[in-house]
């Protein structure tokens, strides 16, 4: 009489009954849920942030005051600006924070003050969060900037850049120029934003109170 060792008998394995593989299956269901409920609560705040980031409309469908830049344009890599120092160096090395821009010749004529007066009223009345925010002048041409202008807004990066560079990258109207405008750019580089010619700085600072409160970037 032959036998089989251990090694070479082969025990059947009974057949899954209907229950065993309805239970299966609902187990596989049920991962599939947890999984699509953990991606869900990982990527609601990133949508969120990304809905009030770019349509602005926290409280009861309300829109911006400054026209939002779509698609968004980013500083161009080869967009230069020099200081005071002599020193040039890519716009985009202020990347980090918002940058609220203004662009003029260097003699600043009214229009140009009152431009960098109500980009500074509007960084300082965000409290502790205006320190997320740079003041930016964009001075395109060579002219001496007046001593009283510079004084005034010694907070403001007075920086020299080509005005044709400036142009191809800052958008006007049909009826305005880039130097009629304040524009904004967010942490990332990405121009988001302008600002009507002759603008109101209460709404401007309303923008950009929602912008810091519903962004965590910069």
């Amino acid at each position: 009489m032959s036998t089989q060792s251990p090694r070479s008998a082969q025990v059947a394995q009974p057949a899954a009954s209907p229950a065993q593989k309805d239970a299966h299956k609902d187990a596989k269901r049920r991962g599939r849920w947890t999984l699509l409920i953990i991606a869900l609560i990982c990527g609601a705040p990133i949508a969120i942030s990304y809905f009030t980031y770019y349509v602005i409309k926290p409280k009861g469908g309300t829109t911006s005051y400054g026209a939002l830049i779509e698609p968004q344009r980013p500083i161009p890599d080869a967009l230069m600006v020099t200081g005071d120092d002599g020193h040039e160096v890519p716009l985009a090395s202020l990347k980090g924070r918002w940058l609220m821009i203004s662009v003029n010749g260097g003699d600043c004529d009214e229009a140009c003050a009152t431009k960098l007066y109500f980009m500074r009223q509007v960084r300082a009345t965000q409290g502790a969060e205006r320190e997320r925010v740079v003041t930016v002048w964009l001075r395109t041409d060579d002219a001496s900037v007046p001593a009283k202008v510079k004084g005034a807004y010694a907070d403001t990066r007075m920086l020299r850049a080509d005005p044709v560079a400036v142009a191809a990258w800052l958008p006007a109207t049909q009826t305005t120029k880039d130097t009629d405008h304040i524009y904004l750019v967010d942490p990332n580089g990405n121009l988001m934003m302008r600002f009507p010619a002759n603008a109101d700085p209460s709404k401007i600072k309303q923008d950009v109170t929602k912008l810091l409160k519903w962004s965590r970037i910069g």
